[in-house]
């Protein structure tokens, strides 16, 4: 039996996670947390198989959560589930330890699928992604200038490409206005930009926008 816990700050997310999951006479769900902190303290008391992790959670944000873990039990498969399309997050988590990405927009067995590969050891990516990463491997592409920016950084650049204000942020963070606003500044400086226009004709180009 595969023991699973399930990270997202949304109950009915993790209903329906659940549901979905019951229908898998080899999976069973032991637990179920609402922030990194809580799924944190979760893993250390129970035994274990597969965390499923969304990445957008307040407090300790699920890629501080995912690192935490990754180094805690590195062995311990982590499956992201999360609302952002591949081109956002999913090399940016699997470079933190994750053992694989899928969006939430994907099929029940295609989840499902993924918990049992991760489980046997392997790695989840979608067709679509490995051939993006096999590509950059054999081009030996450099980085761009958002793969320079901190984790924290990194999710208030796709946010206000996504056009959202600095108050929607800091609320959707659990961060004060202040603090989104030196992130902001922080970004602006590394990538070498000037207005939020810049940064959003960039998240666009780049696929960075919900």
């Amino acid at each position: 039996m595969i023991k699973i816990v399930i990270a997202d700050d949304h109950p009915i997310v993790r209903a329906g996670l659940k549901q979905i999951l019951a229908d898998a006479s080899d999976i069973e769900v032991v637990g179920e947390a609402g922030d990194g902190h809580e799924i944190l303290k979760l893993i250390r008391k129970r035994g274990v198989d597969v965390v499923l992790l969304d990445i957008t959670m307040p407090g300790l944000m699920g890629l501080d959560a995912l690192k935490q873990m990754s180094v805690e039990n590195p062995k311990l498969p982590i499956l992201v589930l999360s609302m952002h399309p591949e081109e956002q997050y999913a090399i940016r988590v699997l470079k933190a330890g994750a053992s694989g990405y899928l969006t939430k927009a994907a099929a029940p067995e295609q989840l499902i699928g993924a918990i049992r590969k991760v489980y046997r050891g392997g790695r989840y990516v979608s067709p679509a992604l490995a051939e993006k990463l096999a590509l950059g491997l054999q081009s030996g592409a450099t980085g761009l200038p958002h793969e320079t920016l901190s984790d924290r950084e990194y999710q208030v650049l796709c946010s206000i490409s996504s056009g959202k204000t600095v108050k929607e942020i800091a609320a959707e963070l659990s961060l004060s206005e202040k603090t989104i606003s030196t992130y902001r500044t922080r970004i602006l400086e590394k990538m070498n930009m000037k207005s939020n226009a810049e940064l959003t004709h960039y998240g666009i180009k780049h696929d960075l926008v919900d």
